[in-house]
């Protein structure tokens, strides 16, 4: 009988969990089953969890929660811990590892592989994706992202509704998203834009450096058509002439923020205007109300198929997401190397989408749900009022 581990590891998403319970659905009558807590440093540190009835219970119960219900976090995961993951692995006789992850988990997850294979102990792994920024290579798009793109769209359109009705107060604000390299949540802000006059009346991607010339010309132009504007800038977006923006460094690793705030302070400055930079945050992996069914179930089902490629002998692949026809939205799962995954490295927001938003709308409007938010437009046509 094999004896499968199962983590999770990287940022957390709205549905992450599902793709979890959906494995652990395929695989539980089939095999010996242990959960690593903690992600990689689990791995290392044996920080393992028996696969019993009530454990497999517990993380069914789990689906529909957010956040990484095994915990997973950030290692820097180099060649003395990877060395000491196949010890840990031989010790407990785990024969098949499976971790769900973005592009860093991916490349973590080979490197386990190439190393078993050193240590001559028959390793079988498989890679089930996540992640927000949608920047993984190999698959049409990742489960979490569809989820973090409604929650960007949804708040997006209630903040305009939020700024109209303040705008003798506050003229601007600039909302920044997740997304370090790749801008496929900062552009999905506009994806249930209905009128003119809704923002984001300028969005900000990290595929494209930031010109202030067209940025101010943009943003005046809102505020002499509607009063005022609202910005939806990426956390990796930089000046022309700049760098990303670093919030802070924990174990080896950037963590970016802060542009929006530059950005406000740079317009309220140039235009003599009140402006806020409000930072999305953590509400992006994690909001609940905003879930995509579409999401939800998709990573679900990732998860099961990845539990059944473990008893029909895939090795080396991560569970990809095809799209069958543009006409009628339908999926499949199918196997892609981890040595293309990692190949292809962080996939950015195509030319094409940047180029016709509409487009990329289009593209994503079946991943992010048929429950689409739709208001009544924000002014009725003022009549001039006169005294009888």
């Amino acid at each position: 009988m094999k004896h499968v581990a199962v983590g999770q590891a990287g940022g957390p998403t709205a549905v992450i969990n599902a793709t979890l319970a959906g494995f652990v659905d395929s695989v539980k009558e089939r095999c010996r089953l242990t959960f690593i807590e903690g992600g990689y440093k689990g791995l290392v540190e044996e920080n393992f969890l028996a696969g019993d009835e009530e454990t497999v219970e517990w993380i069914k119960e789990n689906r529909f929660v957010p956040g990484a219900c095994l915990q997973s976090g950030r290692y820097p995961f180099e060649k003395e811990e990877i060395c000491e993951a196949v010890r840990s692995l031989k010790k407990n006789n785990i024969d098949t590892l499976v971790f769900i992850g973005g592009n860093g988990t991916m490349e973590a997850l080979f490197k386990v592989k190439k190393e078993a294979e050193r240590q001559d102990w028959p390793l079988q792994v498989i890679g089930l994706p996540k992640t927000v920024d949608n920047d993984l290579g190999g698959t049409d798009h990742a489960p979490g992202f569809a989820s973090a793109a409604k929650y960007i769209a949804k708040t997006t359109k209630d903040l305009s509704r939020d700024l109209y009705a303040m705008k003798n107060f506050e003229q601007v604000r600039v909302l920044e998203t997740m997304g370090r390299n790749a801008g496929w949540l900062a552009a999905a802000a506009g994806a249930w834009k209905e009128y003119e006059e809704e923002g984001p009346h300028f969005t900000a991607l990290p595929e494209q450096p930031l010109n202030r010339h067209q940025l101010l010309k943009t943003v005046q132009q809102a505020l002499d058509d509607f009063g005022y504007a609202l910005i939806v800038v990426s956390e990796g977006v930089q000046w022309e002439e700049g760098s990303q923006i670093e919030l802070n460094h924990v174990d080896g690793r950037t963590v970016l923020g802060g542009i929006s705030k530059q950005i406000s302070e740079f317009i309220g400055e140039e235009l003599k205007v009140n402006t806020r930079a409000e930072l999305l945050g953590m509400n992006q992996r994690a909001d609940t109300s905003s879930l995509s069914t579409t999401d939800s179930n998709e990573a679900y089902r990732i998860g099961e198929e990845g539990g059944n490629w473990v008893f029909q002998e895939y090795d080396k692949v991560m569970a990809a997401v095809g799209r069958r026809s543009d006409v009628c939205y339908t999926i499949e799962i199918i196997p892609v190397k981890l040595e293309t995954v990692i190949a292809e490295g962080e996939r950015l927001l195509p030319a094409a989408f940047i180029k016709d938003r509409n487009a990329y709308y289009e593209w994503l409007a079946p991943l992010m749900g048929g429950d689409r938010l739709t208001y009544p437009p924000l002014s009725k046509r003022r009549v001039q009022y006169s005294e009888y």
